[in-house]
């Protein structure tokens, strides 16, 4: 079994390239690769209004997932980002209703989401964070020029292989040589076979 990985929610960024979607970023606890997973509108409002503790009138779905856990006495004891297909993350619910363990299927977004409403750990494994896994440059210096670049590393990591032999065409049809260079370093460092 791989190893896990302890995860840490960075924030959300709006996608440049998918309209109406959002870069949910999680981070290795104890080193520096960074992990983006795009999700949906809604999820990325679940998750923001959380995480600067804002209160929305009537509960949010996942709100409502807690509160029925909870008059159940079932706790959601961590989420496991277990799968990587295509750019698709995939991860399981570790629940605990006082008896057993119960593990259930769950989209990404979705289980960030319970994570922080549970106050559990998120995991990964070693696998999926050598596959998805991106560092900065310069972790330390937040400017443009480094928004720019982990939007960049976003958009590329979420791609699968044709997606990113398309980037790359293009750049090169478009004179942009640097944007190609980086293009073909996400196809080599993923190890796609030409």
């Amino acid at each position: 079994m791989d190893e896990k990985v302890r995860l840490k929610i960075l924030g959300l960024t709006y996608s440049q390239t998918q309209t109406g979607s959002y870069a949910l970023v999680l981070a290795e606890e104890s080193g520096e690769r960074r992990i983006p997973i795009m999700i949906g509108a809604f999820e990325a409002q679940a998750i923001a209004l959380h995480m600067e503790e804002l209160h929305p009138p009537r509960p949010l779905t996942h709100d409502l997932f807690k509160s029925f856990a909870k008059a159940f006495s079932v706790v959601l004891k961590e989420v496991n980002i277990n799968k990587l297909e295509e750019g698709i993350f995939y991860s399981e619910l570790y629940f605990y209703n006082g008896e057993d363990i119960v593990v259930i299927d769950s989209r990404t977004s979705d289980a960030v989401a319970l994570a922080l409403r549970f106050k559990c750990p998120i995991y990964t494994t070693r696998a999926i964070l050598d596959k998805a896994g991106i560092v900065l440059e310069d972790q330390e210096e937040e400017s443009e020029e480094t928004n720019e670049e982990l939007s960049d590393s976003i958009e590329y990591s979420i791609k699968d292989k044709s997606e990113l032999e398309a980037l790359l065409i293009e750049a090169i049809a478009e004179e942009n040589y640097e944007k190609a260079a980086e293009i073909q370093r996400e196809i080599d460092r993923r190890g796609f076979k030409k």
